[in-house]
């Protein structure tokens, strides 16, 4: 159970600590959301995810229809962060050496070349990953997982930050192919983008094509900077009692009502990850529960398997987090 007055504590201490992060490297990313969000109008907490998602070191999941802005997403984080950008449409033909790269035998060197594909960038957006089928999605896993891809029996580096977001339609549209769990479990978060409301929309449609826009912008961050960020982020305290609740939440998914298979330790580990990048991008050098509630739904929903395969995820982990009380 958790000690609440041990919680109001670490909310002190946080406040107490909220200048012991750098704080120009903090501005620079606050200026990189701020462009990010001049460019994907009307989703303000969707694009916070997605840099809590780049700097926990994990892969983003956007599952929505078509047009929605997924695709400009992915463009104007990558222009902005200053980020090789590579984009892959998968299809039902997709090979997974389309994705990973061949290794083509070469006459005047009397060998084997290795010829890497689209996955070595630093910033890989897999388009409507779930339109080709599990061989082929199950390509990536090794990339997303271990940095690394293996062809031939040799291993490649790829190089860092490297961070996949993929998006997906809807499985009840036509030519879809359900990611298995083991795909699923790959991706730190699932977000879905929404219609935007009517004043964003009519800025978009009065304003300039989102594509020039992104051409025209600066990188606000760099590589280094992205990486020295992620490093800051291994360094924000979680308190005993914050991981406590963190633990008590992994348990009550093992035992909730119409939970078939609950959270993994992984899963425990990814949370509290996402729960220090908010932290940080918050200017915080230490985790406050409001942190991990906020992140639950989007870190924990797909990685339930309810017991009916009918029952909606989002709410299952929305009922987990609200069975678990925290003053």
């Amino acid at each position: 159970m958790i000690e609440h007055g041990t919680l109001r504590q670490d909310r002190q201490t946080a406040q107490g600590n909220a200048t012991a992060t750098d704080v120009g490297a903090l501005a620079a990313l606050e200026r990189a959301i701020a462009q990010v969000n001049a460019l994907v109008l009307g989703k303000p907490r969707e694009v916070a995810l997605a840099f809590t998602c780049l700097l926990s070191e994990g892969h983003l999941l956007i599952e929505d229809l078509p047009g929605l802005g997924k695709t400009t997403l992915a463009r104007a984080m990558a222009a902005t962060l200053g980020l090789e950008f590579h984009r892959l449409q998968f299809t039902s033909d997709l090979l997974p050496s389309d994705i990973l790269g061949v290794s083509v035998y070469d006459q005047t060197q009397q060998g084997f070349v290795f010829h890497p594909g689209p996955v070595f960038t630093q910033l890989l957006l897999a388009d409507e990953i779930n339109r080709a089928p599990p061989r082929t999605q199950s390509a990536l896993l090794e990339a997303m997982a271990e940095h690394q891809v293996t062809v031939d029996g040799v291993c490649h580096r790829l190089t860092q930050p490297f961070f996949v977001m993929a998006t997906q339609n809807p499985v009840d549209l036509v030519g879809t192919f359900a990611l298995p769990d083991s795909q699923l479990d790959r991706f730190l978060m699932r977000i879905a983008l929404g219609y935007p409301d009517a004043r964003a929309e009519r800025a978009m449609l009065v304003g300039e094509d989102r594509r020039h826009l992104i051409e025209q912008v600066m990188p606000q961050l760099s590589a280094d900077e992205v990486l020295a960020l992620r490093a800051q982020v291994a360094r924000v305290h979680a308190s005993d009692a914050l991981i406590g609740y963190v633990q008590d939440l992994l348990a009550q998914s093992r035992q909730h009502p119409g939970v078939r298979v609950g959270l993994s330790p992984r899963a425990g580990l990814a949370l509290l990850r996402s729960a220090r990048a908010q932290a940080l991008i918050a200017g915080r050098s230490h985790v406050l529960p409001e942190d991990v509630q906020a992140l639950f739904v989007e870190v924990a929903a797909h990685r339930l398997t309810p017991d009916n395969p009918g029952d909606n995820r989002v709410t299952l982990a929305r009922a987990i987090l609200a069975h678990v009380a925290v003053d």
